[in-house]
């Protein structure tokens, strides 16, 4: 039932997963920075980041633009993924 998705950058890559290793690059203060929402800088942990990200499209949105622009590769012809 795995499909593989050879254009989907974040295939196998849960919201966890991606704020987990934004956090460990970037740390709070960073993510904060790169990313204007309070949940970042008011007591930040990932089980409540994970809460709000998982209700608000919007910051989702924002989490795996970062991520992918963070550590996906360019590729040679110009895109991502």
């Amino acid at each position: 039932m795995t499909e593989s998705q050879p254009n989907n950058p974040l295939h196998g890559i849960t919201l966890e997963k991606a704020v987990t290793n934004l956090v460990d690059h970037y740390g709070w203060d960073g993510l904060a920075q790169r990313i204007n929402i309070n949940c970042f800088k008011s007591n930040p942990s990932v089980k409540s980041s994970l809460k709000f990200l998982r209700r608000t499209p919007w910051a989702r949105e924002k989490i795996e633009d970062l991520y992918i622009s963070t550590f996906v590769p360019p590729s040679p012809w110009g895109r991502r993924g």
